[in-house]
């Protein structure tokens, strides 16, 4: 219990900042379940392919469910960590017993259930209120999303480690995120890539988020492909957090 204690407490100082900021509680819980409402509203009137079990709002939405959630959390999570930095309060933090390891396992698990409540209310207001469809259980694309924003959420943390203002933070985003959209599998199938792209989309965590929300979303039960999909991205996830760990200044530079 003495050793856990300086992760706890970082934990419960994180939630209670979460708390606190309602914009960031706002744009946590509200703003992916808004633009799941706007693709709805988009597609509303879309015809549907002949022969295609699926409308366009279908395949489109239960992707986005795993995209919107990564996109969001990385960019707050990101943004969070650099203002800690900037304030003085992470170099305060680390003179203290406190490890960088507990400081950003903390900072992980915090973030990590409000991934969970933000794709919960998404796939609540896609699934319940917006009638999106899928031949598999809800649950499990509310798992996958869960997951997928725990991965922004590490690569978030990642990517403030190398960046010294709020600014360089959210400039990590085109260069770390939107690659990912481009190849997840969204816009092209990632099996018509040229073998170049399909190649850096395999290492892309996105990418097997979005593949296992296309298992769910055609398969009633889940299958080996989707189970070993979720599996990627979690070992992104470790993976993101022991570098940030590994890179992260004590000092503000």
């Amino acid at each position: 219990m003495t050793t856990l204690r300086p992760y706890t407490a970082t934990t419960a100082r994180i939630l209670r900042q979460l708390r606190n900021d309602h914009r960031t509680v706002a744009m946590i819980l509200v703003v992916p379940a808004l633009l799941m409402t706007l693709l709805y509203f988009i597609y509303q009137d879309a015809p549907r392919p002949p022969h295609a079990p699926l409308t366009m709002f279908d395949r489109v939405g239960i992707t986005m469910l795993g995209i919107l959630p990564f996109i969001v959390m990385f960019l707050i999570t990101a943004i969070a960590m650099q203002r800690e930095r900037t304030s003085g309060t992470l170099e305060r933090l680390l003179t203290t017993p406190l490890s960088k390891l507990d400081l950003l396992a903390g900072y992980g698990s915090a973030f990590s259930l409000a991934a969970a409540a933000q794709a919960a209310v998404a796939c609540v207001v896609a699934f319940w209120l917006l009638g999106l469809t899928a031949a598999g259980s809800p649950g499990w694309v509310m798992l996958i999303a869960m997951v997928d924003a725990v991965c922004g959420v590490g690569l978030g943390l990642l990517a403030s480690a190398f960046a010294r203002t709020e600014f360089q933070a959210v400039q990590f985003m085109p260069v770390i995120v939107a690659p990912q959209i481009f190849l997840c599998g969204l816009l092209v199938p990632r099996d018509r890539l040229p073998e170049w792209l399909e190649a850096i989309s395999n290492v892309m965590p996105l990418s097997y988020a979005v593949d296992a929300l296309q298992q769910v979303s055609v398969h009633a039960q889940p299958t080996a492909a989707m189970w070993l999909d979720i599996a990627v991205v979690a070992g992104f996830t470790v993976v993101a957090l022991g570098l940030a760990a590994a890179t992260l200044r004590r000092r503000t530079p």
